[in-house]
């Protein structure tokens, strides 16, 4: 049976000082690596080389979503002992569906304090054994104290708590809609300056919204990945993007999805002959070996973890054993991995 179908396939050793704990000073300073699928090629260049990759007539499509302050950190009625509410996704009103720590004593009835006047109380449990929570905030908007008591949502190989800093590093520069817990990383890297530089070239610009969930950090635990559970994502893909997407595809140009999030949008609105289709869903695909993407034709993206679904998807996009091979590469180049990490465009 080939390599790449089952999620032992993915396992792969890093050393722990190759997990970027912090972003780079400048954000198009890191590396990226080129795998050319053509040619089966890898080399190593600047992000910033990348405005020199892309063409006249190409599409690059970007995810705005932005990062919301998720982790409400505060201490149980009662108690007094530290508590966590991360906040998953809104439900209507002052409610959200939350994880929360510790599991066993956050229990329907318990309140947590996460603030003065600012209070998280627990409402019931989910079949995934997720929280309803009820958010009360006195007489501000609870928009408002989630951005004034909340803290960034970074990833759990990230080992530090969240700076200042972060507000503005963990968000990508043209972020609007707020709604994810993580960035959709390989954004990260982009300056307005590179930016522009990118459209002095005649590349078109488009964006879709994919709001990222903590479901993106679940490591697939199954031997067989057909048999691991997505979260949904809502996603949003706007009429001028399909429009910009049908166009460049009838000029002769090269759609460029960056990031994971931005792949799985544009793959969830496509029809079998490619063309995406303009509107808001939610979205569970799960793009692996042996799929074959319909709605691009460049991804740029960050490394990931081991036996993850991102790891999957760079696979289906660049064949397994070139997928590997660049992986073994940047470990032996010291690439610096995952989120504040460098990048990889695969054409």
């Amino acid at each position: 049976m080939p390599l790449g179908l089952h999620t032992s396939d993915y396992d792969f050793e890093l050393p722990s000082e190759l997990i970027a704990q912090a972003p780079l000073p400048q954000r198009d300073a890191s590396r990226l690596m080129v795998i050319d699928r053509g040619r089966g090629t890898i080399e190593h260049r600047q992000f910033t080389d990348l405005a020199h990759l892309l063409q006249p007539h190409d599409l690059l499509v970007l995810n705005r979503s932005r990062v919301v302050r998720a982790r409400l950190l505060g201490r149980r009625f009662g108690s007094g002992a530290r508590a966590e509410i991360f906040l998953l996704s809104p439900l209507g009103g002052d409610r959200y569906e939350a994880l929360v720590s510790p599991g066993g004593k956050l229990k329907p009835g318990r309140s947590v304090e996460i603030a003065p006047g600012f209070t998280a109380d627990i409402l019931s449990i989910t079949e995934r054994r997720t929280r309803v929570v009820q958010l009360r905030a006195g007489s501000s908007s609870v928009e408002d104290v989630i951005e004034a008591h909340g803290h960034i949502p970074l990833p759990p190989y990230i080992t530090r708590m969240d700076e200042a800093s972060d507000v503005e590093r963990y968000q990508t520069v043209y972020a609007r809609e707020a709604g994810s817990v993580a960035a959709p990383t390989a954004g990260l890297h982009f300056t307005p300056e590179l930016l522009a530089a990118i459209a002095e070239r005649g590349v078109t610009r488009a964006e879709v919204v994919l709001h990222v969930g903590a479901g993106t950090f679940k490591p697939v635990e199954v031997e067989d990945p057909a048999e691991h559970v997505m979260h949904e994502e809502r996603y949003t893909i706007p009429e001028t993007t399909a429009e910009s997407h049908a166009r460049t595809r009838a000029e002769g140009g090269r759609v460029w999805a960056v990031g994971t999030t931005t792949v799985r949008t544009l793959e969830s609105a496509a029809d079998d002959a490619g063309h995406v289709h303009a509107g808001s869903s939610e979205t569970r695909i799960f793009i692996r070996p042996p799929a074959k993407l319909r709605a691009i034709d460049a991804v740029i993206t960050n490394f990931h973890l081991p036996r993850s679904t991102l790891i999957m998807l760079v696979a289906a996009v660049a064949g397994y054993d070139l997928t590997m091979r660049a992986y073994r590469e940047a470990i032996a180049e010291r690439y610096r991995f995952y989120s504040y990490g460098d990048a990889m465009a695969i054409v």
